[in-house]
């Protein structure tokens, strides 16, 4: 539980830095790298940020299988495409229909696992013992813990101020911080602390999470079945339309166009949805190695570029952009923006004598026991951008008389 409190605290931090950003911009989160990295440059990292989405979407399909399964009679495969395609409708009718969504299962989610999160906890839980499992303390396993929990926060940095940017350009930084990082912070922390404690004390449920914690409601364990996956099925959405998001802001980008018409809409989030529903039928049987590695390449892709952003906005600008200048490739960002793509790729680059995952371990990761690529990451990123990235001069007179305003 420590090391889901800090690994929360610390994806938190630099995710809620990024949420500031929104409503003093107005625009989004990976729209605003193009001050970073240029227009088209900006790619890159919305590469990442693609390949990140993509993959949570085939985790949550692994996650809910089983639930599908108990409610549709379809088999192992069947379920993870009958939840690829019920996310690809509600992702294709959009924006709104998420939102709708998430209101209400921000309430009904709540009070499904607290309910469940009681009734384990006023139980005796059996005397459990694996061979398998070590007594003591695991630096290793401490490590790998926190770094998978600062990947999941860390991880909504990419489209926070999607959100927030929607919020009045009058409230204050220090408000934006931290309402959302508190809600993050609580929800990812509370729920994963539960899941600790399953795994601890009742590994048959934390084995199958979703129809472990449903069968706690006796009578009512269908339906607690369908409100879990309906929950499941909110953030997988989320994941889908965040991918098709990025996606669009690269070609908008690279063939200089804001069209995307319905037909264009349905086909790219069907390619997403279809990459990302085979590899959760390639992975489902090794699961728990493959959504590992899944999180730890996401941070060793999404550290470096949350510590350029955040370098060139608190500390390089100071919050001080021409939003106008995004949206072209002949403005004050021009279309590549090398100091940052180059140390970009170089922080990716430190990263990899520090990494650990299933196929690889690096050697300072055997050494020293754990992973701790992200610690590399995220400071060589910062000082180098700070040292070698050069202030967009002269941005004043650059600005609209609004901007230069504000």
């Amino acid at each position: 539980m420590l090391a889901l409190l800090l690994g929360n605290a610390i994806g938190t931090t630099l995710m809620a830095a990024h949420s500031t950003q929104g409503p003093h911009l107005g625009i989004p989160q990976m729209i605003q790298s193009r001050a970073q990295f240029g227009v088209i440059g900006a790619a890159l990292p919305l590469v990442a940020v693609v390949i990140t989405y993509t993959l949570y979407t085939a985790a949550d399909g692994v996650i809910v299988r089983d639930i599908v399964k108990s409610v549709l009679p379809v088999g192992n495969d069947g379920a993870l495409m009958a939840f690829g395609a019920v996310t690809l409708v509600i992702a294709f009718v959009g924006y709104e229909l998420i939102h709708r969504m998430g209101a209400i299962l921000a309430v009904v989610s709540l009070i499904v696992l607290l309910m469940a999160a009681a009734l384990l906890v006023v139980q005796v839980p059996p005397t459990v013992r694996h061979s398998d499992i070590q007594d003591g303390f695991s630096w290793a396993l401490f490590m790998q813990c926190l770094t998978q929990a600062a990947a999941w926060s860390l991880s909504f940095g990419p489209y926070v101020a999607d959100y927030s940017r929607y919020l009045p350009a009058d409230v204050s930084p220090k408000r934006t911080f931290w309402f959302t990082g508190l809600g993050n912070f609580l929800g990812a922390s509370l729920i994963m602390c539960l899941g600790a404690f399953l795994a601890d004390l009742y590994p048959s449920i934390a084995q199958d999470p979703g129809i472990g914690l449903a069968r706690q409601f006796g009578r009512f364990d269908y339906p607690a079945r369908i409100l879990i996956a309906v929950g499941v099925l909110e953030g997988n959405v989320l994941n889908l339309y965040s991918a098709y998001m990025s996606s669009t802001a690269i070609y908008s980008s690279v063939f200089k166009t804001r069209n995307f018409n319905q037909v264009a809409k349905f086909v790219l989030l069907t390619v997403l949805i279809t990459v990302a529903t085979a590899i959760a039928i390639a992975t489902q049987d090794h699961f728990d190695d493959s959504f590992s590695d899944m999180l730890s390449v996401m941070v060793y892709i999404l550290v470096p570029w949350s510590a350029i952003n955040l370098a060139d906005y608190y500390y390089v600008q100071k919050g001080v952009y021409s939003v106008s200048d995004l949206f072209i490739d002949n403005g004050i960002y021009g279309k590549f923006r090398w100091p940052a793509i180059v140390i970009y790729s170089a922080s990716i680059v430190a990263q990899i004598p520090f990494m650990q995952v299933s196929f690889y371990s690096g050697p300072f990761a055997v050494r020293l026991g754990a992973d701790i690529a992200w610690l590399p990451g995220l400071t060589v990123a910062a000082l180098l951008y700070c040292l070698f990235a050069r202030k967009v001069e002269p941005l004043k007179a650059a600005l609209s008389p609004l901007e230069a305003e504000a």
